[in-house]
């Protein structure tokens, strides 16, 4: 196996992450938390675009038409691609300054689940099912720092880790309701001296985790089972997804200063988004949001 590897962005991000590729406009966006941006970048141009978002972004997700899903600090939003203009979805109240939402996923029926997270990696945080109604139901709680959120390619299965518990947990995803039951732990990453940051799903089924402290990138079988362990293009790898025509490229992106004194990089290219190729598999497209339309509610979390 020949990889290609590839430093995609001309500048880094202080924190790299939620990679997600639009199929329809053949594009790669990703955020830069810390800088509060949400970048886009077309690799049939090479040309970079970039909106400034009210906070700090933990993720994204593909919005129907011009927009996209953001987690921010405070709560779901719709970002208008065109205008910037940025439109509440979701927010918990009361409103708490000891958390933010961090990683996010849509599923197969287009609902955004979205884990927040302590300030201070306290186990504040909880992991929310957002519907583009502005509904919203908590689905886990008692987390520290959520992370490795993606599904299976058929939607039944859902994996999510606390990054502090060194674990990829899967839990049976109902769809209908999208309600979680069943978890196991699916990988213990305690071996591997790290734990896992973002992650994504192939067309196998099999998983793809930033092993963030390592500067590694794993594949596990959906069993559990380690398929393949790859060098990072940096010491901090923070998320993963595939894109490109063919969905073969894995995108990478990476921390240089993620501003919580937790990750600081020491390599040369901390923060760039990377591509690699040649790993001779592909993955599927992501669902998108199921509406632009935004319904702006609040949801009270007891």
């Amino acid at each position: 196996m020949s990889l290609r590897v590839s430093r995609i962005s001309t500048r880094p991000d202080q924190l790299g992450e939620s990679p997600v590729w639009d199929w329809q406009r053949q594009r790669l966006y990703w955020v830069d938390g810390v800088s509060r941006l949400v970048r886009s970048y077309d690799p049939s141009t090479g040309e970079f675009d970039e909106w400034a978002v009210p906070s700090m972004v933990g993720s994204i997700a593909l919005g129907k038409g011009d927009t996209l899903v953001v987690g921010l600090a405070d709560g779901i939003y719709v970002l208008d691609l065109t205008t910037g203009e940025v439109l509440p979805v979701f927010k918990p109240i009361p409103a708490d300054a000891r958390i933010r939402f961090n990683d996010g996923k849509t599923d197969r029926q287009g609902r955004f689940l979205c884990g927040s997270m302590g300030v201070h990696a306290d186990p504040l945080g909880q992991l929310f099912r957002v519907g583009a109604d502005g509904s919203g139901a908590v689905l886990a709680t008692g987390i520290r720092i959520s992370n490795a959120l993606c599904l299976s390619p058929d939607g039944e299965t859902m994996y999510f880790a606390d990054s502090l518990d060194r674990a990829i947990r899967a839990y049976r995803y109902d769809a209908d309701e999208g309600t979680i039951s069943e978890a196991r732990v699916l990988v213990d990453t305690e071996p591997f001296n790290s734990g896992p940051d973002g992650a994504t799903v192939d067309s196998d089924g099999c998983l793809w985790v930033a092993l963030v402290q390592v500067g590694k990138i794993a594949r596990f079988t959906p069993q559990g089972e380690l398929d393949r362990l790859i060098d990072a293009p940096t010491d901090m790898p923070s998320c993963v997804a595939f894109g490109g025509a063919d969905m073969s490229t894995l995108y990478v992106t990476s921390i240089k200063d993620s501003g919580s004194g937790r990750a600081i990089s020491r390599h040369a290219d901390g923060g760039y988004l990377f591509a690699i190729e040649g790993l001779g598999v592909s993955g599927i497209r992501e669902t998108r949001f199921g509406s632009a339309a935004v319904a702006r509610t609040e949801m009270k979390v007891q």
